[in-house]
């Protein structure tokens, strides 16, 4: 700590990157990571808790998180141009695939990864909405861990601020000597735990489906995001790159837009109903051309099937007429049908005996 900084303070890490002999193992790298695991594993119970395949989101994760790094740097890159690339540059071109430096862009991430959870969903046959739901939650938990990789490296914090929970930045990533400065990856996170939370509770009290839940997280996402955005100065190397239109930033605009879009979508599906496929069709314990009904305990429709007291299931009585004319008769075993069988064929017998005597009484 300087002498001339407050002694009511947060400090910055002194470094971000250990090294496992020749392998870099970079904080900012295992935030993500750790913040995936959360998610997926949360995402997991909650897709089974809803009648889904054990494994399905695993698998859904991997195609989400691929597209996800790729949107997130994207965004990134886009927005803030200006640090690799024209006279201002301050990195060489080649670093801005450099991911493990930071920078990534939620917005991009949630959109593309959102591209790379709807291609697994297809490829599956199962409801785009109803893991949008599912994930929701675990999104916000993620986010909440990952930007603790912004403390390592000490980027995107706020303004300076005389507060006690002030944030310690070094001068070569554009602090000042004696200054504090908001933690706005502190505020974010926090915010994140509390939306995360929040969506849980609010999915089980109202019973939320057709990516309403999701529409929640962006609204309650952006909602914070906006003035968290505006405390920020993000300078890199002495000179602050964000762009900003009519005095508000960039993601300010984006979280604006993105809130209006999502308050739309939570209204106008509000009477929204139908049904949402949880388990894929070729799955075995999901009975042939029976739908996925949302308001079945168990997400799914019954499937024609009776449960007896033992728990077992029991197949459907076979339709039509009984030898009474009735309907709805029991099904015959086979050894009645064997029966029925043979004295059939004696009654044919009889018949062509019969047939045969009165033939040779005649010729006689």
């Amino acid at each position: 700590m300087s002498p001339d900084m407050p002694l009511a303070s947060i400090p910055s890490p002194s470094q971000g990157v250990w090294y496992l002999g020749i392998i870099p193992i970079r904080a900012y790298a295992l935030c993500i990571v750790l913040g995936v695991v959360v998610a997926v594993w949360l995402s997991e119970r909650r897709w089974r808790a809803r009648g889904g395949q054990a494994g399905t989101i695993i698998d859904i994760a991997v195609p989400a998180v691929i597209f996800g790094l790729i949107g997130g740097r994207l965004y990134h890159v886009i927005t803030d141009w200006q640090t690799y690339f024209g006279s201002r540059a301050i990195k060489q071109p080649y670093q801005a695939l450099f991911i493990w430096e930071g920078g990534l862009g939620i917005w991009g991430a949630v959109a593309l990864g959102a591209v790379g959870v709807w291609w697994a969903a297809r490829k599956r046959g199962l409801s785009m909405s109803a893991i949008a739901d599912t994930v929701a939650p675990g999104i916000a938990f993620a986010q909440a861990i990952g930007r603790w990789g912004n403390w390592f490296n000490q980027e995107l914090y706020g303004a300076p601020t005389t507060l006690p929970w002030g944030l310690e930045i070094d001068v070569n990533h554009g602090g000042e000597p004696g200054v504090l400065y908001h933690p706005t990856f502190l505020y974010e996170s926090i915010w994140n735990v509390i939306l995360g939370f929040a969506l849980i509770l609010v999915g089980r009290r109202f019973a939320l489906r057709h990516g309403r839940l999701f529409a929640l997280y962006v609204a309650g996402y952006t909602f914070g995001r906006f003035w968290i955005e505006g405390l920020r100065i993000d300078p890199v190397g002495g000179v602050d790159h964000a762009v900003e239109f009519l005095s508000l930033r960039l993601n300010q605009w984006t979280a604006i837009v993105l809130f209006v879009l999502a308050l739309v979508y939570f209204f106008a599906t509000r009477n929204k109903s139908g049904e949402e496929i949880v388990l894929p069709p070729s799955d075995p314990s999901q009975d042939s051309g029976a739908a996925v009904d949302p308001a079945h305990p168990s997400g799914q429709a019954d499937s024609g099937t009776a449960e007896s007291s033992d728990g077992s299931e029991a197949g459907p009585s076979e339709g039509g007429s009984s030898s009474d004319g009735s309907e709805g008769g029991e099904p015959r075993s086979a050894g009645s049908d064997d029966a029925a069988s043979q004295a059939g064929d004696e009654r044919a017998v009889s018949a062509s005996d019969a047939a045969g005597a009165v033939t040779k009484e005649k010729n006689s």
